[in-house]
């Protein structure tokens, strides 16, 4: 039987405790290091590649590339710091595109 894997990319600090979940995690240090390793990924079977919020933001072209194919999906988190909203405006974004209107926030 065929399995996927879902992996962690972030902090080391971001991201250790995931591991104690079954994950895969990948600390990073460099942007060009999450770059490669995301795309790594991607060609090893990883349907699900979570992505810390500030790593994601300095690798914007690679999560961006990986948004109109259906794996893997990639899903921002908060990094042990706390969240800058980027995640939470990815989940806004995609919900709007999908039904066409705002249900999550409204007018906010």
């Amino acid at each position: 039987m065929f399995m996927y894997k879902i992996g962690v990319v972030g902090d080391r600090d971001s991201i250790l405790g995931f591991k104690a979940l079954g994950l895969s995690v990948f600390p990073v240090t460099q942007p060009e290091q999450a770059s490669r390793l995301i795309n790594q990924m991607a060609n090893e079977n990883y349907a699900v590649i979570f992505v810390t919020e500030p790593v994601a933001k300095e690798i914007q072209e690679t999560v961006d590339r990986y948004k109109s194919v259906p794996f893997p999906a990639i899903i921002l988190i908060p990094s042990n710091q706390g969240s800058t909203g980027l995640g939470i405006q990815e989940i806004k974004r995609s919900v709007e595109k999908a039904i066409g209107a705002d249900i999550l926030f409204g007018n906010e």
